[in-house]
């Protein structure tokens, strides 16, 4: 158990992203909300929400829990690594897999095979003695993942994120006619009005930028390439569904699946980083998956 205290030096920021952010890496800001929420932090002697914005001088007290043993099963799971060594790894994620067990996916998850294949070798970060996982993309997304094997890497990870210097692409095709490059910055936040999705919002929401530009086109359909300068929630298929071209398959922004497609048409295809133990500049590629040839071969 840690305890955590530092005294606000400015005001307007709320006291979960400052929590994740003098956390030196221990906890991302979701979890510091929980934190928040379950009790752990205090602000001048008293408890507040975590959507409590700070004042110039407030005392900040908090107490991060050590690490629990997860009971996520290890599981034989083929995994497509890219790269490994002692610290982190680079694993290219398969359409269809979610990365963390949650409600509904208690088994076959990208941790599950992780455990499997790195016992006891994943990071402690987040209150869970092996979770290993710095960033995530969607279950129905395929591509780039890196893993921390060791929580100094995940530390380094995590301020590599904070800091918005990952080099993150994607590729995507996208319902309509896409003609000129383009950038979305756009805020995103949870809807209210369904609390499983993510909008355009000015509401409790973060800075969000999505640059994109265009590979093909196809008349109803456009192969895009997108680079994140930042890493929210479904940034790339909120920031397409706002400026009306959805993600081609994706249920639950756009507009249903096309027939000879399988889920949504998105693909982390490259991502550089600096090793954070090495100081070394990494970056990989990942080929189109079948499921996303397939269908460009269609619209051709």
């Amino acid at each position: 158990m840690k305890k955590l205290e530092f005294t606000a030096e400015t005001s307007g920021e709320r006291i979960d992203k400052a929590l994740a952010d003098m956390s030196d890496g221990e906890l991302t800001r979701s979890f510091a909300a929980k934190l928040i929420d379950d009790g752990g932090c205090i602000v001048n002697g008293k408890a507040v929400a975590k959507n409590y914005k700070l004042k110039a001088g407030d005392a900040v007290s908090a107490v991060i829990p050590d690490p629990q043993e997860t009971d996520i099963l290890p599981e034989n799971i083929p995994l497509d690594i890219v790269y490994e060594d002692v610290n982190l790894l680079v694993v290219n994620k398969p359409k269809g897999m979610v990365v963390h067990p949650a409600h509904g996916h208690y088994s076959g998850t990208l941790v599950n095979a992780l455990m499997y294949h790195c016992g006891n070798s994943l990071s402690g970060i987040n209150g869970e003695l092996r979770p290993g996982i710095v960033h995530r993309i969607d279950m129905n997304t395929s591509g780039l993942l890196i893993v921390a094997k060791s929580d100094a890497a995940h530390k380094g990870l995590a301020e590599q994120i904070k800091a918005h210097s990952f080099s993150r692409e994607y590729e995507a095709v996208v319902c309509g006619s896409v003609k000129d490059n383009g950038t979305v910055n756009a805020p995103i936040g949870r809807s209210k009005t369904d609390r499983k999705k993510m909008c355009v919002t000015t509401e409790n929401s973060r800075e969000a930028v999505t640059h994109y530009s265009v590979i093909e086109n196809y008349g109803n359909y456009t192969h895009l390439r997108l680079k994140l300068e930042t890493g929210r929630t479904h940034q790339i298929r909120v920031h397409m569904a706002y400026i009306g071209h959805p993600v081609a398959g994706d249920d639950v922004y756009g507009n249903g699946k096309p027939a000879s497609l399988c889920g949504q048409c998105l693909h982390a295809k490259h991502i550089g980083f600096v090793h954070p133990i090495t100081g070394e500049w990494l970056e990989f590629e990942s080929e189109l998956p079948e499921y996303f040839t397939k269908f460009l071969k269609s619209l051709r």
